[in-house]
Protein backbone atom coordinates (compact mmCIF):
# COMPACT_ATOMS: atom_id res chain seq x y z
CA UNK A 1 0.00 0.00 0.00
CA UNK A 2 2.58 2.36 0.43
CA UNK A 3 4.01 3.75 -2.76
CA UNK A 4 5.59 1.74 -5.84
CA UNK A 5 8.50 3.92 -6.03
CA UNK A 6 9.88 4.18 -2.67
CA UNK A 7 8.95 7.45 -2.32
CA UNK A 8 6.90 8.77 0.85
CA UNK A 9 3.24 9.49 0.05
CA UNK A 10 1.97 12.88 0.73
CA UNK A 11 -1.56 11.10 2.12
CA UNK A 12 -0.68 8.93 5.32
CA UNK A 13 -3.53 6.57 6.72
CA UNK A 14 -3.26 5.49 10.25
CA UNK A 15 -4.47 2.21 11.37
CA UNK A 16 -5.02 -1.29 10.66
CA UNK A 17 -6.96 -2.48 7.14
CA UNK A 18 -9.04 -5.16 8.94
CA UNK A 19 -10.82 -1.90 10.39
CA UNK A 20 -14.12 -1.83 8.44
CA UNK A 21 -13.62 1.95 9.69
CA UNK A 22 -9.70 1.85 8.14
CA UNK A 23 -10.70 0.10 5.15
CA UNK A 24 -13.46 2.90 4.00
CA UNK A 25 -11.35 4.74 3.98
CA UNK A 26 -8.92 2.72 1.76
CA UNK A 27 -11.03 1.96 -0.54
CA UNK A 28 -12.21 5.78 -1.50
CA UNK A 29 -8.17 6.25 -1.72
CA UNK A 30 -7.80 3.20 -4.20
CA UNK A 31 -10.97 4.17 -5.96
CA UNK A 32 -9.55 8.05 -6.60
CA UNK A 33 -5.86 6.40 -7.88
CA UNK A 34 -3.99 8.21 -4.90
CA UNK A 35 -1.29 7.23 -3.86
CA UNK A 36 -0.72 6.59 -0.15
CA UNK A 37 0.74 5.00 2.68
CA UNK A 38 -0.88 3.09 5.41
CA UNK A 39 0.97 3.39 8.74
CA UNK A 40 0.90 0.27 10.68
CA UNK A 41 -0.62 0.18 13.86
CA UNK A 42 -1.54 -2.35 16.62
CA UNK A 43 -4.74 -2.66 18.10
CA UNK A 44 -4.04 -5.17 20.31
CA UNK A 45 -0.65 -3.47 21.81
CA UNK A 46 -3.02 -0.18 22.26
CA UNK A 47 -1.09 2.18 19.68
CA UNK A 48 -4.42 3.72 18.83
CA UNK A 49 -4.20 5.35 22.81
CA UNK A 50 -0.66 6.38 22.54
CA UNK A 51 0.06 10.29 23.18
CA UNK A 52 1.08 10.87 19.67
CA UNK A 53 -1.95 9.10 18.21
CA UNK A 54 -3.67 10.94 20.22
CA UNK A 55 -2.85 13.75 19.12
CA UNK A 56 -3.60 13.24 15.67
CA UNK A 57 -7.74 12.33 16.87
CA UNK A 58 -8.39 12.68 20.62
CA UNK A 59 -10.79 10.22 20.63
CA UNK A 60 -8.24 7.19 19.97
CA UNK A 61 -9.87 6.39 17.33
CA UNK A 62 -9.07 5.10 13.65
CA UNK A 63 -8.68 5.68 11.14
CA UNK A 64 -6.50 9.29 10.72
CA UNK A 65 -5.57 10.13 7.61
CA UNK A 66 -2.79 13.04 7.31
CA UNK A 67 -3.03 15.06 3.35
CA UNK A 68 -0.27 17.25 3.70
CA UNK A 69 -0.72 19.67 6.34
CA UNK A 70 -4.43 18.27 7.39
CA UNK A 71 -5.46 15.78 9.72
CA UNK A 72 -8.80 14.13 9.13
CA UNK A 73 -10.51 11.84 11.49
CA UNK A 74 -13.67 10.17 11.15
CA UNK A 75 -13.84 7.40 7.74
CA UNK A 76 -16.87 8.85 6.26
CA UNK A 77 -15.53 12.48 6.68
CA UNK A 78 -12.08 10.88 5.21
CA UNK A 79 -13.87 9.55 2.39
CA UNK A 80 -15.57 12.67 1.31
CA UNK A 81 -12.13 14.40 1.84
CA UNK A 82 -10.69 12.29 -0.49
CA UNK A 83 -13.36 12.04 -3.13
CA UNK A 84 -14.07 15.78 -3.04
CA UNK A 85 -10.47 16.43 -3.55
CA UNK A 86 -9.23 13.57 -5.97
CA UNK A 87 -12.11 12.46 -7.71
CA UNK A 88 -15.12 14.67 -6.74
CA UNK A 89 -17.91 12.84 -9.26
CA UNK A 90 -18.23 9.96 -7.09
CA UNK A 91 -19.58 13.22 -4.90
CA UNK A 92 -22.75 14.18 -7.44
CA UNK A 93 -20.33 17.27 -7.78
CA UNK A 94 -22.10 19.30 -10.29
CA UNK A 95 -25.33 18.44 -9.31
CA UNK A 96 -27.37 19.16 -6.55
CA UNK A 97 -30.06 16.12 -6.84
CA UNK A 98 -26.91 13.40 -7.59
CA UNK A 99 -25.16 14.87 -4.50
CA UNK A 100 -27.97 15.43 -2.00
CA UNK A 101 -28.71 12.00 -3.15
CA UNK A 102 -25.17 10.69 -2.25
CA UNK A 103 -25.57 12.35 1.61
CA UNK A 104 -29.07 10.45 1.67
CA UNK A 105 -27.74 7.22 1.42
CA UNK A 106 -24.00 8.04 3.27
CA UNK A 107 -26.73 8.11 6.35
CA UNK A 108 -28.75 5.46 5.25
CA UNK A 109 -25.94 3.62 5.73
CA UNK A 110 -24.45 5.00 8.55
CA UNK A 111 -28.11 5.00 11.10
CA UNK A 112 -30.10 2.08 9.29
CA UNK A 113 -27.54 -0.79 7.86
CA UNK A 114 -24.43 -0.13 9.48
CA UNK A 115 -26.00 -1.09 13.07
CA UNK A 116 -27.73 -4.23 12.37
CA UNK A 117 -24.81 -5.64 9.94
CA UNK A 118 -22.44 -4.41 12.30
CA UNK A 119 -24.36 -6.01 15.08
CA UNK A 120 -24.58 -9.37 13.12
CA UNK A 121 -21.06 -9.46 11.93
CA UNK A 122 -19.59 -8.87 15.35
CA UNK A 123 -21.64 -11.51 17.09
CA UNK A 124 -21.34 -14.31 14.38
CA UNK A 125 -17.31 -13.50 14.95
CA UNK A 126 -17.32 -13.36 18.71
CA UNK A 127 -14.60 -16.21 19.14
CA UNK A 128 -12.13 -14.27 16.70
CA UNK A 129 -13.25 -11.61 20.08
CA UNK A 130 -12.53 -13.84 22.54
CA UNK A 131 -15.85 -14.10 23.73
CA UNK A 132 -19.10 -16.21 23.13
CA UNK A 133 -22.17 -15.53 20.44
CA UNK A 134 -24.76 -13.85 21.58
CA UNK A 135 -27.47 -15.41 19.49
CA UNK A 136 -30.17 -13.20 21.11
CA UNK A 137 -28.69 -10.49 19.32
CA UNK A 138 -27.97 -11.95 16.43
CA UNK A 139 -32.07 -12.54 15.84
CA UNK A 140 -33.31 -9.49 16.57
CA UNK A 141 -31.08 -8.00 14.55
CA UNK A 142 -31.89 -10.03 11.25
CA UNK A 143 -35.72 -9.02 11.55
CA UNK A 144 -34.29 -5.27 11.93
CA UNK A 145 -32.46 -6.01 8.60
CA UNK A 146 -34.78 -7.77 6.42
CA UNK A 147 -37.27 -4.53 7.17
CA UNK A 148 -33.91 -2.29 5.92
CA UNK A 149 -33.23 -4.31 2.87
CA UNK A 150 -37.29 -4.25 1.79
CA UNK A 151 -36.50 -0.35 1.45
CA UNK A 152 -32.92 -0.96 -0.30
CA UNK A 153 -34.66 -3.43 -3.04
CA UNK A 154 -37.11 -0.96 -3.66
CA UNK A 155 -34.91 1.88 -4.30
CA UNK A 156 -32.41 -0.42 -6.32
CA UNK A 157 -34.98 -1.39 -8.26
CA UNK A 158 -35.22 1.92 -9.63
CA UNK A 159 -32.11 2.91 -9.87
CA UNK A 160 -28.48 0.98 -10.77
CA UNK A 161 -26.55 2.84 -7.89
CA UNK A 162 -28.01 3.98 -4.88
CA UNK A 163 -27.43 7.40 -5.47
CA UNK A 164 -28.77 7.09 -9.16
CA UNK A 165 -27.20 5.57 -11.80
CA UNK A 166 -23.42 6.66 -11.30
CA UNK A 167 -21.40 4.91 -8.67
CA UNK A 168 -20.52 7.13 -6.03
CA UNK A 169 -19.49 7.30 -2.32
CA UNK A 170 -22.68 5.88 -0.98
CA UNK A 171 -21.79 3.22 -2.70
CA UNK A 172 -18.74 2.67 -1.35
CA UNK A 173 -19.43 3.44 2.13
CA UNK A 174 -21.41 0.43 2.20
CA UNK A 175 -18.84 -2.35 1.32
CA UNK A 176 -16.81 -2.36 4.74
CA UNK A 177 -19.51 -4.04 7.20
CA UNK A 178 -21.34 -5.30 4.10
CA UNK A 179 -18.05 -7.74 3.65
CA UNK A 180 -18.14 -8.91 7.31
CA UNK A 181 -21.68 -9.62 7.10
CA UNK A 182 -21.46 -11.06 3.65
CA UNK A 183 -18.74 -13.63 5.45
CA UNK A 184 -21.15 -14.79 8.04
CA UNK A 185 -23.92 -17.46 7.93
CA UNK A 186 -26.69 -15.47 7.49
CA UNK A 187 -25.32 -13.89 3.85
CA UNK A 188 -28.36 -15.57 2.01
CA UNK A 189 -30.61 -13.29 3.33
CA UNK A 190 -29.38 -11.40 0.48
CA UNK A 191 -30.60 -14.10 -1.85
CA UNK A 192 -34.30 -13.09 -1.58
CA UNK A 193 -33.20 -8.98 -2.68
CA UNK A 194 -32.60 -9.81 -6.41
CA UNK A 195 -32.04 -5.95 -6.91
CA UNK A 196 -29.29 -5.83 -3.81
CA UNK A 197 -28.07 -9.08 -4.75
CA UNK A 198 -26.96 -7.34 -7.87
CA UNK A 199 -25.60 -4.62 -6.82
CA UNK A 200 -23.40 -5.95 -4.01
CA UNK A 201 -22.08 -8.57 -6.49
CA UNK A 202 -21.18 -5.58 -8.98
CA UNK A 203 -19.62 -3.58 -6.24
CA UNK A 204 -18.12 -6.62 -4.69
CA UNK A 205 -16.57 -6.82 -8.03
CA UNK A 206 -14.35 -3.72 -8.49
CA UNK A 207 -10.91 -3.98 -9.00
CA UNK A 208 -10.37 -1.87 -6.01
CA UNK A 209 -13.09 -3.65 -3.70
CA UNK A 210 -11.31 -6.66 -4.26
CA UNK A 211 -7.88 -5.18 -3.41
CA UNK A 212 -9.11 -3.19 -0.16
CA UNK A 213 -11.23 -7.16 0.85
CA UNK A 214 -7.81 -8.73 0.80
CA UNK A 215 -6.56 -6.60 3.85
CA UNK A 216 -9.87 -8.08 5.28
CA UNK A 217 -9.75 -11.50 6.12
CA UNK A 218 -12.88 -13.03 7.57
CA UNK A 219 -10.85 -14.90 10.21
CA UNK A 220 -9.11 -11.94 11.01
CA UNK A 221 -5.37 -12.79 10.76
CA UNK A 222 -5.76 -15.97 13.01
CA UNK A 223 -4.56 -17.93 10.41
CA UNK A 224 -1.72 -16.08 9.96
CA UNK A 225 -0.99 -15.81 13.51
CA UNK A 226 -0.15 -19.36 14.24
CA UNK A 227 2.04 -19.50 11.31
Amino acid sequence: MAAADGKAAAVKVYGWAMSPFVSRALLCLEEAGVRYELVPMSRDAGDHRLPEHLARNPFGQVPVLEDGDLTVFESRAIGRHVLRKYKPELLGEGSLEKSAMVDVWVEVEAHQLHPVTAAIAVECFAAFLGRARNQAVIDENIDKLNNVLEVYEDRLSKCRYLAGDFLSFADLSHFTFMHYFMGTEYAAIVDAYPHVKAWWEELAARPAVRKVAAFMPLDFGAAKKEE
